[in-house]
Parts: C-alpha cells; structure tokens; sequence
C-alpha cells in the first residue's frame, strides 16, 4: 500500500519514520507548498513534489497522510485532498470537529474516498478510551490530565510577545488532583486545580524581563487561568535541555457499580511519549492501514477513531490477531 505525505515537518518526518516500520506499506511521494528543492527527505528514490502536482499521482498513491496544522491547514486541505485520494488527518480542535467532519464527509461521499479525521491521541486513543469507560461505567465521571509535555501552542504564544527569542511551555498535571481522581473521590476540578504552566524563555538582549513576565501570566485563553511559572534560561540552556517535543497524560472514569451503586470502579489509560510528533505519525499510519481495508469492502465518507473496526489497525490477520492478542 503506497502511502504519500502532504507536509514535511515534525509530524510529516514522523510519518516518514512510522512507514519504514511497516512491511505491508511503502512512501511513495511528499508533497509541499515549500521548494521541494529545500526538502530533504529519509527515504532514497522517493520523489519531494509541488503540491499542485498532486492530483497526478492519483494512480500512484493509495492514501494520503495530511501533516498541516489544525488552525488553517486541515479545515481547507482535507475536504480538498478526499476528492481525489483516501485521506487521514489529525485536526484536533475539538470544538470544531463536527464541522469539520461535516465538509469532509461530503468531499468524502462525492467522491467515493474514505477519510479519517482527527486522529492522534487527543482527539484519537483517548477518544476511544472515553468511549470505552463510558459504556463500562454509565454512572461516572470522566477526567483528562495531559502532561508532562511540551505545547506547541502555548510555546509560540509565548515567542511571539515583544522582547522574546525563544520559548518552551510545559503543561503539567497537578499531582494531588491526579491522586484524589485515582482515590475514587469523584471530585469537581477547576481548570486551575487539573494544571499548571511552566515557561521555559530566552530573551532578547535588553528585552524588560518583568514585563514579558506579566505579558505570559495574563495572557487570556493560554495562561491567565493558570498558576503559570517563568523561568529565564539562555540559548544554550534551551538547546541543552529542552529541544525535545515530549508530552502525554492520562483519561480516566472513576464510576459505580451495585443495586446502590455502593462498589467504586477507575479506569485508566495513560501515555508517556518522548515524540509527540513521532507517536501521533504511528496512529495516523495505522489508521491509514484501516481506511484502506474499509475502502475495499466498498465503504466510503469520512470516519473517526469510533468507526475503524480495531482489526483493521494491525498488519496481522484475524487468526494472528486471535492468537496473539485475544
């Protein structure tokens, strides 16, 4: 199964490097909007294409693995790539997703391709796993905690305030809110007892220190709902200590079970990731592997995680399955 990449950035290199794992696919193209002449890709022999080219390897490519950003890529990439090729994206705005998934569906459906959007870990593995508890445990409460890790977001935020060179922002779960989850407490959480920030930043020579302070702590939508620290570090330091993309965190569902409802019950599934580029490129490829297989048996539209039958994630076959796994 010949597999192309649309992006080539960390999430598209991840791809890259999912895809040598797999003997059942192969990459057979990257697309850009760069100069694919400034693209150096891993894999000898594979063509760095212009993106407006795209539409000539219809014969060539099986499934296309969309690496843009969720803010303005995706919303426009995916609708217009699934009328020509089975797509897998991982749009992750959460709040935007049924409308996402309503204009790719369409594009989808009109064409005959399958699509499966917003697939990672979160929205994806800890989608599936909410589902899970859920239908385990109706009467419950669901938590998510993300973290130890790095936000891209919440690091370009910061970048982009007056007097600022580089920056690194941490989410971090609060670990007695974690403790009292996991107890079978059942307690209501405020945004600010689940997490807090941590702020990594390089300043520009001269730059006012506490006001760029002030600037990270305030700021709505990212961190004034926070208790946020800022450490100021040097280039060096940054280079050191915090060039990786690490992330993760847990979902879990406490509930009860009984005539009174007397016996407690956690469910938990928890992710620790040194790449949170290379993790989120591995579910994207196994899910690549799915659209295929439900393209095959004649399904068509546009899926999420809840629609991939778990099967048709794995190279094995159903005996391999029921062998090894059950």
């Amino acid at each position: 199964m010949r597999v192309g990449i649309v992006g080539y950035g960390n999430l598209g290199r991840g791809v890259e490097a999912a895809i040598r794992s797999c003997q059942d696919l192969e990459l057979g193209a990257v697309f850009t909007r760069r100069d694919p002449a400034g693209i150096q890709i891993q894999t000898e022999g594979v063509p760095v294409l212009p993106y407006a080219q795209m539409n000539q390897m219809k014969d060539q490519i099986d499934v296309m693995i969309l690496c843009g950003g969720s803010a303005t890529d995706l919303p426009e990439m995916t609708p217009e790539v699934a009328g020509s090729f089975h797509v897998i994206d991982s749009f992750d705005t959460h709040a935007n997703i049924p409308t996402h998934f309503a204009n790719v569906d369409a594009a989808a459906k009109k064409a005959g391709k399958i699509a499966v959007i917003s697939v990672g870990w979160d929205p994806g593995l800890f989608s599936l796993n909410r589902l899970y508890a859920n239908a385990i445990l109706p009467n419950g409460t669901d938590y998510t905690f993300w973290g130890k890790g790095v936000s891209q977001g919440h690091s370009d935020a910061v970048r982009r305030i007056s007097g600022v060179l580089d920056a690194r922002q941490y989410t971090v779960p609060v670990p007695e809110a974690v403790e009292r989850v996991r107890s079978g407490e059942n307690p209501v959480l405020t945004t600010r007892q689940k997490h807090t920030r941590e702020c990594f930043v390089v300043a520009k020579e001269g730059a006012d220190l506490e006001a760029i302070e002030t600037a990270i702590k305030t700021m709505p939508n990212y961190f004034s709902d926070y208790d946020t620290s800022v450490t100021f570090i040097s280039q060096d330091e940054m280079n050191r200590n915090h060039s990786g993309l690490p992330h993760g965190g847990s979902v879990l569902r406490t509930g009860v079970t009984g005539f009174r409802g007397e016996t407690k019950h956690t469910i938990e599934y928890t992710l620790t990731l040194e790449s949170n580029p290379e993790f989120t490129a591995s579910v994207l490829v196994a899910c690549a592997r799915a659209a295929l297989r439900m393209a095959a048996a004649g399904d068509c539209g546009c899926k999420t995680i809840f629609d991939l039958p778990p099967a048709a994630l794995s190279p094995l076959s159903g005996e391999e399955l029921r062998a090894t796994m059950l």
